[in-house]
């Protein structure tokens, strides 16, 4: 961990590919998220998007794959906190996934997360990295939520 001279913490980890090792990173980053000053909801927020991609990550990018790790990297400064997290899978393209407010998928068990992240998230961004992997990038701005922007 480390820490600048203007506040900034930057945590960096790689976890295996296990859902065990969710509930981990999820801890780390929620800790993360508290100790930079987020209220209960931010944190729940945070908390939700971030699980949703550890588990993306596990189950869909490395598939369990034990050789594989899951990197997370948090950093937090007065304001906003910035969760990457990368799996070692065959990577992902975000276009390939179906809209999950069409009517032919609205009954569908799983394809909402990407949704639910972008809901919860001030900022989403996911990339295809080499030789291999997704990477998920996500933001939250302290103080800024859905009742703030009306």
């Amino acid at each position: 961990m480390g820490t600048d001279r203007e506040g900034a913490v930057k945590v960096e980890r790689a976890f295996d590919s296990t859902l065990e090792s969710v509930d981990e990173a999820e801890a780390l980053i929620l800790d993360a998220a508290e100790k930079a000053g987020f209220d209960e909801d931010e944190q729940h927020h945070i908390s939700m998007a971030a699980r949703e991609c550890l588990v993306n990550a596990v189950v869909h990018g490395n598939r369990y794959n034990l050789k594989k790790k899951v990197h997370v990297t948090v950093e937090t400064s007065s304001d906003t906190v910035k969760v990457t997290i990368a799996d070692e899978g065959e990577g992902f393209d975000l276009s390939d996934l179906p809209d999950p407010l069409a009517e032919e998928n609205i009954l569908r068990h799983s394809g909402r997360g990407i949704f639910l992240i972008r809901a919860f998230m001030d900022d989403f961004t996911m990339r295809k990295i080499k030789p291999h992997g997704t990477e998920v990038t996500l933001i939250k701005q302290r103080g800024r939520n859905e009742d703030n922007e009306r």
